[in-house]
């Protein structure tokens, strides 16, 4: 799910305070991996919040909480009043002109 890609421009940029351990430490990890100090918070960001949003997106179920989520997927869907009693009403905004 990779949102960022090669072909954009990097014009934004981040300002980061850090403490001198974590700048030793960035800086050792970076050196290590064969890419500077900017490619590798970047990558580390955009790894960590790829996987914040994936989470947010993805869920695992096992064999019974699969078999149950389909069985309530395929169930025909049920009337609710109040939801089609909703959606004929005027958008509020238009309420208010």
């Amino acid at each position: 799910m990779a949102i960022s890609t090669p072909e954009q421009p990097k014009d934004r940029r981040f300002q980061l305070r850090a403490t001198v351990r974590e700048e030793t430490l960035i800086k050792i990890a970076a050196e290590r991996q064969g890419v500077n100090v900017t490619d590798f918070i970047l990558r580390a960001a955009r790894e960590k919040a790829e996987e914040a949003l994936a989470d947010q997106t993805r869920f695992v179920l096992d064999e019974k909480q699969w078999k149950e989520f389909m069985e309530a997927l395929d169930r025909p869907a049920r009337e609710k009043l109040r939801l089609r009693r909703l959606f004929r009403e005027s958008h509020v905004a238009k309420r208010r002109s």
